[in-house]
């Protein structure tokens, strides 16, 4: 059996650190908006920073969120000579990290922007895919969550199918997207129930915004 090296097991445990980054709470305290957790929905993520601090620190949430998930994966990609397998292990890791950091007493956000940065590097077409499908379902229906939800579902199938050319994915990466779509419908649970009851509140251009 091939030995395993440091830096390949330092893989998940720094990704998760990396995800576990509460960029949402922090950049709400900077700009004056107080603990993000007790407004709004209580979520940490770019949708209720926007609702309770502005749409700078929102954007700047959703940049960063975006932008761990991404680096985690393309660091694990440098480390271990662009293997799939450990950058998936990456991508699982630092979206653990986001929806339950440590930090928080393992209370964090839904994962949707860190899971794109992951899938951004971890296989572009599958994000584009999945984030076509995202404004689709936003458009049409205009619920944020029902879209994150939908999105986050797809795309184990988009990745199976726009891997590569004649390619199916390593099998690690298919149960890694499936684990990964399986952990954001998780974190969703509470929309789903509002769905379901007819109670979810539907995307606004207006003041009022979906509590995703």
């Amino acid at each position: 059996m091939p030995k395993i090296s440091l830096a390949l097991l330092s893989i998940p445990f720094a990704s998760y650190l990396l995800g576990s980054i509460p960029f949402g709470v922090l950049l709400t305290w900077l700009f004056g908006g107080g603990d993000v957790r007790k407004s709004g929905s209580g979520n940490i993520g770019a949708t209720n920073v926007v609702r309770v601090a502005g749409p700078l620190p929102g954007i700047l949430t959703l940049l960063f969120d975006v932008a761990k998930g991404a680096a985690a994966v393309w660091l694990a990609g440098r480390v271990s000579n662009e293997s799939a397998t450990w950058m998936m292990i990456a991508a699982l890791a630092v979206l653990l990290g986001h929806c339950f950091p440590v930090w928080l007493k393992f209370r964090g956000g839904k994962g949707v922007a860190t899971a794109a940065g992951a899938f951004l590097v971890l296989c572009p077409p599958a994000l584009i895919g999945s984030l076509i499908l995202f404004l689709l379902v936003v458009f049409f229906w205009r619920y944020v969550s029902l879209a994150s939800i939908s999105a986050a579902a797809s795309m184990p199938l988009l990745i199976y199918f726009l891997w590569a050319p004649h390619h199916a994915p390593p099998p690690l990466v298919t149960f890694g997207a499936l684990a990964a779509a399986a952990i954001i419908v998780y974190k969703h649970d509470g929309n789903i129930q509002r769905l379901v009851q007819g109670e979810e509140p539907k995307f606004s251009f207006g003041k009022k915004r979906d509590a995703a």
